[in-house]
């Protein structure tokens, strides 16, 4: 019965992450993420259901459109992929429960900023503004978080990087981080409370850094070459949703 169960988690989190690729597509360009049904972006053909079965369809394809060739980006099943893994990984830490909804949908909103950051260097308000209150909320009612925490964590996560914004564009005389950033923090705080912020920050800010590096000495840029931070900061409130309390314990021993 467990495995049948994961095997059932595993699929829905795949057919989750097919629309989530439309989302990723669609919502910088300020399309409906409803209508019209998915379609090939070259030839503009709707996609039949057979060929948007997660994995399987892009396999038998060999990922190609079927109806004008164009090579589809392997990006489609390692979404699809990502998703799955995260709610089979949720599935094991909070079993079935209303903790895993509401812990997937945030995850599955990390997933869309990640790669429309990525590709775009925005993250999108309208994800952020309404996530800010729908995860507060979540936070204090299905995830357990008190009112204080997770208000706290809003309010320190969205200042913390509105003031180091801030400083940063006077020292250096331009802009260092995006608003969106600011927004993204105020919504991971307010759902993971203000604790989490010592790991999101500390894991953003380590990985950032690492990857800013090694971007900068592959392509040889100088260090006004701009590495979109959602992506990091999305890794870190990850981190922390799977093992806050373990890295907590070793920074602040009791």
């Amino acid at each position: 019965m467990a495995i049948w169960m994961e095997l059932l988690i595993f699929a829905v989190g795949a057919a989750i992450g097919s629309f989530l690729n439309v989302c990723i597509w669609r919502i910088p360009r300020e399309e409906s993420i409803i209508s019209p049904s998915s379609h090939c972006p070259s030839c503009q053909q709707p996609i039949r259901f057979y060929d948007n079965i997660p994995f399987i369809s892009f396999l038998i394809l060999r990922g190609r459109c079927r109806q004008c060739g164009i090579s589809i980006s392997p990006r489609y099943p390692f979404v699809e992929g990502l998703t799955a893994g995260m709610a089979l990984l949720l599935f094991w830490k909070f079993g079935l429960s209303l903790q895993l909804v509401a812990s997937f949908i945030f995850a599955a909103t990390l997933i869309v900023i990640t790669f429309i950051d990525l590709d775009h260097q925005i993250i999108p308000d309208v994800i952020t503004l309404p996530g800010i209150p729908l995860f507060l909320l979540a936070a204090i009612f299905v995830m357990r978080v008190s009112v204080r925490d997770a208000l706290l964590g809003m309010a320190i996560g969205g200042g913390t990087l509105y003031l180091l914004a801030f400083l940063y564009e006077v020292i250096a005389k331009r802009e260092g981080m995006g608003g969106g950033d600011i927004k993204l923090l105020a919504m991971l705080g307010g759902f993971l409370g203000w604790q989490s912020l010592w790991i999101i920050l500390l894991v953003s800010s380590l990985t950032g850094a690492l990857v800013g590096i090694m971007v900068m000495i592959i392509k040889g840029a100088d260090l006004k070459y701009a590495i979109p931070f959602g992506p990091f900061l999305a890794l870190g409130a990850l981190v922390h949703l799977f093992f806050g309390g373990y890295l907590m314990s070793m920074l602040v021993p009791y």
